[in-house]
């Protein structure tokens, strides 16, 4: 009975450890896929916000016209990618640039900055801008965890069996983390 029950143990166990860290696998892959969707959804936030944006802005810089004209071209490169995360980070990249053009043309309009629906979509983008930071912040860490479940060992061997892909991190550029400026209170 007992080298029966050491046999099994010698098979069983291993097999055990084979399917819950395969199950983990499964669970992080749909984490990663789980979370992407949340930067989608503030991601689509902010596509919505600009046009509204741009709207504001050409009733008082009419003669910024290009900037804008850039803008709208961007969101809708981003908004029309749906490629791998680091294509989408360029595409945010040129967008956030694209932003900071806005805000930077804005700083030249002083009725322009003290217009409530200016200040109201300025800090909308900025709760947005805060949205997106934090659900990249978790995509990357669901990322990091797969990637490292991925590549030690013996865990290793299970992922390579279970086919679990290389995702890569969502990043931004340093300087395009922080583009929306904050509100300043003094101005109202």
């Amino acid at each position: 009975m007992a080298p029966l029950l050491a046999i099994l143990a010698v098979v069983l166990l291993p097999l055990v450890w084979w399917i819950a860290t395969h199950n983990r696998f499964v669970r992080l892959r749909h984490a990663v896929k789980e979370s992407w969707a949340d930067i989608d959804v503030e991601l689509k936030r902010r596509y919505e916000l600009i046009p509204n944006l741009v709207a504001t802005v050409k009733g008082y810089a009419r003669h910024e016209q290009e900037v804008l004209e850039r803008l709208v071209a961007l969101r809708n490169q981003a908004m029309a990618n749906h490629g791998t995360v680091a294509s989408q980070a360029k595409d945010e990249n040129a967008l956030l640039t694209g932003l900071r053009s806005v805000f930077a043309v804005a700083e030249g309009y002083p009725q322009l900055k003290s217009d409530a629906n200016f200040r109201a979509l300025q800090e909308e983008l900025a709760i947005t801008e805060d949205r997106i930071a934090a659900a990249r912040r978790f995509f990357n860490g669901n990322v990091r965890e797969l990637r490292n479940l991925r590549e030690q060992f013996p865990t290793s061997l299970v992922g390579g069996a279970a086919g679990a892909a290389d995702v890569s991190f969502f990043e931004l550029d340093d300087q395009n983390e922080r583009v929306v400026p904050r509100i300043d209170v003094s101005a109202r």
